[in-house]
């Protein structure tokens, strides 16, 4: 029973929280400690390698890991509070596992008037690169992911409607012409340089005070090359807030 001393507002904030925190787990198989899939070469679950998304699990709709989840999770909660106007947006979403969190977000503060866009091939990885020299994953199977399957999954946690907009095809398509005027959260995991490139088309829309997080900025060398370039070519100095063993963000200021 809920302690009557309570003010309703502290109450509501306090379910709210519980209920993205089982989100997180489920989103990243850290509730149910499903176990990685063979491809990604891990024995067995292990909580330390969710934490960080060193594996890639079997049924979540998530392999980032539940420290880069938290990190979605908490920016779309910030811009919200601050009043940043604009939508949440992902490129490349695999089994939709991150836009599933900015949705759920907004529906745990039942917000209407933003919007989750989706954008993905719901194919896999397109051709990389000379600069992508670390990114060895491009022929795995289990990165393609069609979009039925992704809105099947929003579909289990009650969260597919008209506040979701899937962007099929290749970035370098889609999102000059992306249906969003302003952006609050901008979440790049493209992974490779062309796909990271084609993704900061989006930054202009990016409002001030909102997050620009690059997934894996620490890990494969083209997206964290595409980034310094744009950065250096628009002399960006917000500093890159380090998430966890692969990922970043900064704020737009």
């Amino acid at each position: 029973m809920r302690n009557r001393r309570m003010p309703e507002s502290d109450y509501i904030s306090r379910l709210r929280a519980a209920y993205l925190d089982l989100m997180r787990d489920s989103l990243t198989g850290r509730l149910n400690e499903d176990p990685p899939l063979p491809s990604s070469k891990v024995e067995g679950y292990k909580p330390d390698y969710r934490e960080q998304g060193w594996d890639w699990p079997s049924k979540a709709p998530s392999m980032i890991g539940t420290l880069r989840m938290e990190n979605v999770r908490r920016e779309c909660e910030r811009v919200i509070a601050e009043n940043v106007p604009g939508d949440f947006v992902e490129t490349g979403v695999w089994r939709g596992g991150a836009a599933i969190m900015m949705r759920e977000v907004l529906a745990a503060y039942e917000i209407t008037d933003r919007r989750v866009v989706a954008a993905d091939s719901f194919e896999g990885f397109p051709a990389q690169t000379d600069a992508d020299t670390n990114f060895t994953v491009g022929g795995i199977a289990d990165f393609a992911v069609s979009l039925d399957a992704v809105k099947a999954n929003f579909a289990r946690y009650g969260l597919l409607d008209e506040q979701v907009i899937f962007l099929k095809g290749l970035f370098a398509d889609t999102l000059p012409s992306a249906p969003t005027q302003s952006i609050a959260v901008l979440r790049l995991d493209g992974d490779l340089y062309e796909s990271t490139r084609d993704g900061l088309v989006l930054y202009d829309k990016l409002s001030a005070g909102g997050t620009l997080i690059a997934d894996d900025y620490f890990l494969f060398e083209g997206q964290r090359k595409a980034i310094d370039e744009f950065r250096s070519a628009r002399g960006i100095a917000d500093p890159i807030i380090r998430i966890d063993h692969f990922g970043g963000y900064w704020v737009k200021r």
